[in-house]
Order: C-alpha cells, then structure tokens, then sequence
C-alpha cells in the first residue's frame, strides 16, 4: 500500500497518541516550565513527520524524521526528570518509555527505507 498522506503513517498516528497522553497528563500541572516544554517536545515529533512527508526529496524527508526521533529523545530524557521529580508513576514511566521507544525504532526503520544515498 502506497502512503499517500502523512496522516496514514503508523509513526505519525502512534506520536499523536502519545502527545495528547502527554498533554492529559499535564493539563493542570503547576510545573508550567517543565509541562510546557515536554508537550512542545512530543508535539514535534508529529509535526516534524508531516512537514517532511510534505517536502520534495526523500533526502528531506530523512532530514525531518531525524529531527523527529531528536525530539523523541528530548521527551523521554525529560520522562527520566519528570519521573525524579515525582511527576510520574513507575507504571507511567514505564509505559510512556514503552512507546517512545517503539517510535523511535519506527522512525529509524522509515529513514532506512527511504534508501537515501550522500
């Protein structure tokens, strides 16, 4: 099946999710520094996948969904400080891991089959 529309992409579907799990978390957060800057990070992960789906080249999209695993990454290290600072559950924690991982691994498996070569 040809992908005709980002909105179609698993990766692109699974980032949503995870933002909006995100921003439910931190609806009434008194942290607004700390909440504001993890919703803005799991926020660019979707937004980084659909702008370079829109783009041109393979080679810019490839250039975005690293972008989009960066952000991924950003999320889970403020995961590992929201979780010090008790904003977080070990089963949360846990779960939130779970599918940024998966993410990013889904991220890393497009890049690769888009076969760009430098």
């Amino acid at each position: 099946m040809k992908i005709i529309k980002f909105e179609d992409l698993l990766v692109w579907q699974k980032s949503i999710d995870i933002t909006v799990l995100i921003y439910k978390h931190f609806e009434k957060h008194p942290d607004f520094g700390y909440s504001n800057q993890i919703r803005r990070a799991s926020i660019s992960i979707s937004n980084n996948i659909a702008e370079g789906f829109e783009r041109s080249t393979n080679k810019d999209f490839n250039r975005f969904l690293y972008i989009a695993k960066g952000s991924c990454s950003e999320v889970k290290s403020m995961l590992f400080l929201g979780f010090r600072l008790g904003y977080f559950s070990d089963l949360e924690m846990k779960q939130y891991c779970s599918q940024l991982d998966e993410i990013g691994k889904m991220l890393f498996g497009l890049s690769k089959s888009l076969k760009i070569d430098y």
